[in-house]
């Protein structure tokens, strides 16, 4: 909520003071440049989330489908085109891949949501794969096959909907995980624009004050943490929740 809605809490004050200091009023006090922590604090969460959110409903939208398909297809040719590829994109580390992608690239957050939906891609290629392998096996699909029913309805009506809850416990790992990949690129410098508010950024920008003014590095930090491990405890109480 703080990464949603602090941007209309901020001030429209750009005016800096003295950098890393903790007077002049300023709750967390003042950052590299003599910017008031808190008010970079509540501009600096939105960009994060968004990014994070869309690239992994970006991600989903293009490798369900996907793994649906290699795990539903009696053809082995089709299976193997589909996941080859995605083979040598696993095979390169995901931090490598970010910085080389995204250093070629213009600073533009739908460039670095492009890139880190690419990065998750193939993994929930494979989950959704594997779900649509042993759920394509069961008796009810088979019987729904003699009794003459299409593979897009067996798929979207039996297949998909049976996949939802597997695919609900690996989100919030995705989620943290695009966080992490867009957090990571915010701190490398790659991706966003110098003079953005972000919260990963704030940590880069201030660490060489940390035993000066450690609140500027502290609390983005903190912060991104928190996100993370809620995100993950809201999924794991939603999915406790469904279980029967």
């Amino acid at each position: 909520m703080l990464a949603l809605l602090g941007p209309l809490f901020a001030s429209g004050d750009t005016a800096k003071e003295v950098p890393f200091s903790l007077a002049g009023g300023h709750w967390f006090g003042t950052d590299f440049v003599g910017r008031d922590v808190w008010n970079e604090v509540l501009l600096g969460g939105r960009s994060l989330i968004l990014v994070a959110v869309a690239a992994t409903l970006c991600t989903y939208l293009i490798a369900v489908p996907l793994g649906l398909i290699a795990g539903m297809t009696r053809s082995r040719g089709l299976d193997e085109v589909l996941m080859r590829p995605l083979d040598l994109l696993l095979a390169v580390p995901s931090m490598l891949m970010l910085l080389l992608l995204v250093s070629i690239a213009p600073h533009s957050p739908l460039v670095l949501i492009a890139v880190v939906a690419l990065i998750n891609v193939p993994d929930v290629v494979r989950i959704s794969r594997a779900a649509a392998l042993a759920l394509s096996a069961r008796p009810a699909v088979e019987a729904m096959r003699l009794q003459g029913e299409s593979r897009i309805r067996i798929g979207l009506g039996y297949v998909a909907r049976s996949m939802r809850r597997t695919l609900a416990a690996d989100l919030g790992t995705r989620f943290t995980g695009a966080t992490y990949l867009v957090a990571s690129a915010s701190f490398l410098g790659v991706g966003i624009s110098p003079q953005a508010s972000d919260w990963a950024a704030m940590v880069d920008r201030n660490r060489g004050g940390l035993f000066v003014q450690p609140w500027a590095v502290v609390v983005p930090a903190l912060l991104i943490v928190m996100l993370a491990i809620g995100v993950n405890l809201t999924f794991d109480r939603i999915l406790r929740r469904e279980t029967p």
